[in-house]
């Protein structure tokens, strides 16, 4: 490369930028040549790459290197696509220094740059590395990727790259110069999942409520989402809690899929990967961007990074009900598109759905020990928050009662999860044979036509299931979610036919529905 003296200097860099979840290739070109000292950054840069000049400027000076007296032009391509973010100061500090002279420009095209720069030259971590990690492996020709060592334990699970961590602009080119002289940074994934996958909680530490853990049983056996009504203090949050560890074990797609979200979130894990089902559990006052993503820069939002797990809402009738509606769509497509002016952003929101209320305002109305101070109208109108259509969405819905003096004080240990999570695999093993011909995994995901073919009844369960809809007075709404949670049931028995006994406790399970 020619002087600075000499004439205009060009150098590219490589990068990645991200939208949403998923990650594309950034070609960074800077032009240092005679002119006015000027820098010029063009190609749909947001507020924090424009700010980059100052950084990089700093970072430069202050790792030994000079800053170009020329005229600089930092294009950003494609440059239709709007950037966003401080994760381009690396590469354009390189680029600089290359296109300056300073440094050879030639092991550039090597490598992609990932890194923010602080003004002393050293590299903060940056956000969403693992989409783009995974983007590069998918995509790209080039497996070398220089990042900031507070990176590297998400960058490491994809072992088809080499992920370089560097702490300093000046560690970035002395390891381009001489590869030799350090490692990429790897991790074990079957040892990760090894050392991250044991759950703090366990249902064996749940006395009484075997009412409950039944109905939870049969939800997580099925996908059924689920909805716990009883007084305070009866145990709605615990047993929640308790829900992933009964669920079956990550597979290595659904955990990158997992951490890929909470990486684009800026929560990625300590330990590279996410190896537990997620569970989330957002305060009420919650809003609509904040529980289904969005933003001026789209991000994943609760319902997202439940993705695969529990999403959690407690005190149901406290949320706002305009919030609340947005949830109908994600709970039946299992995604959610999130548009904005310049673009849009689809996240995954593959959850189960579980709630918990009080039976009205005070909380005692179905408490045996305590009174209700409710009027029959505050009642009507607490219940009356959770509209028709969502409620249409949850399939079980149980009441609780707070437990005895006996079962609170009892020695004996509940069921341990590793138990009830044997009949959990079992049931989905049996559902993943049922509908393999089908684009479904899980009885809650039939539709009509599906239910027919596959929950047929005997002439004992379908005169029990007629006589129950009369004399409960069950809406209509309640007559497939009756059939699809029976045959959760029977798959949980092991039975072939859904029998009576099937359906006669899975009318238990539809207590809102009944027409008071």
């Amino acid at each position: 490369m020619k002087s600075l003296k000499g004439g205009d200097m060009l150098a590219k860099t490589l990068s990645y930028g991200l939208n949403g979840i998923e990650a594309y290739l950034i070609e960074i070109e800077i032009d240092v040549g005679r002119g006015l000292p000027s820098t010029n950054l063009v190609g749909l840069a947001d507020a924090a790459i424009r700010e980059s000049r100052e950084r990089v400027k700093s970072a430069i000076k202050n790792s030994g290197y000079k800053w170009p007296g020329g005229r600089i032009t930092i294009n950003l391509a494609p440059s239709d696509i709007k950037k966003e973010g401080a994760s381009f100061d690396l590469p354009i500090a390189l680029g600089i220094l290359a296109a300056s002279g300073q440094i050879p420009a030639e092991p550039l095209k090597d490598y992609f740059l990932l890194g923010e720069l602080s003004l002393d030259g050293s590299l903060r971590a940056v956000q969403g590395l693992l989409p783009i990690m995974i983007c590069v492996s998918e995509k790209e020709n080039i497996n070398d990727v220089i990042i900031p060592a507070q990176n590297a334990p998400e960058a490491g699970v994809i072992s088809l790259l080499n992920a370089w961590p560097v702490r300093t602009l000046k560690q970035a080119i002395s390891l381009m110069n001489d590869p030799s002289q350090a490692s990429p940074y790897k991790e074990d994934i079957n040892d990760l999942f090894a050392r991250n996958s044991t759950y703090a909680h366990d249902f064996q530490e749940v006395k009484g409520q075997y009412f409950a853990k039944r109905a939870i049983e049969i939800a997580v056996s099925g996908g059924h989402n689920l909805l716990m009504i009883g007084p305070p203090g009866g145990g709605k949050t615990m047993l929640a809690k308790r829900i992933p560890t009964i669920m079956p074990a990550l597979s290595l797609p659904e955990a990158l899929e997992i951490t890929k979200i909470y990486s684009a979130a800026g929560l990625p894990p300590a330990h590279g990967i996410i190896a537990q089902r997620p569970f989330r559990a957002p305060h009420h006052d919650i809003s609509d961007s904040a529980l289904i993503g969005g933003g001026c820069v789209p991000k994943p939002g609760e319902i997202s990074l439940a993705h695969h797990g529990v999403l959690f809402m407690d005190e149901l009738p406290e949320f706002n009900r305009g919030t609340l509606e947005t949830l109908r769509q994600p709970l039946e497509d299992g995604f959610v598109c999130v548009s904005r002016a310049a673009r849009s952003s689809v996240f995954p929101s593959s959850f189960m759905f579980v709630a918990a209320m009080n039976p009205c305002p005070c909380g005692y109305y179905t408490d045996p020990n305590r009174n209700c101070r409710c009027t029959p109208s505050k009642i009507e109108r607490y219940a009356g928050k959770i509209s028709g259509p969502l409620l249409d969405r949850i399939d079980i819905h149980i009441e609780m009662q707070p437990l005895s003096f006996g079962e609170l004080s009892g020695k004996g240990d509940g069921e341990p999860s590793a138990a009830i999570k044997e009949r959990v695999d079992l049931a989905r093993k049996t559902q993943a044979e049922r509908f393999k011909e089908e684009r479904i995994l899980l009885n809650a995901r039939m539709n009509n036509k599906q239910i027919k073919k596959f929950c047929r009844l005997s002439t004992d369960a379908e005169n029990l299931l007629e006589k129950a809809m009369k004399e409960l007075k069950l809406s209509a709404r309640a007559y497939s979610k009756i059939l699809k949670v029976a045959r959760t049931i029977a798959d949980l028995s092991g039975a072939q036919a859904i029998l009576p006994e099937h359906v006669a406790e899975t009318v238990q399970y539809r207590n809102l529905d009944k027409q008071w």
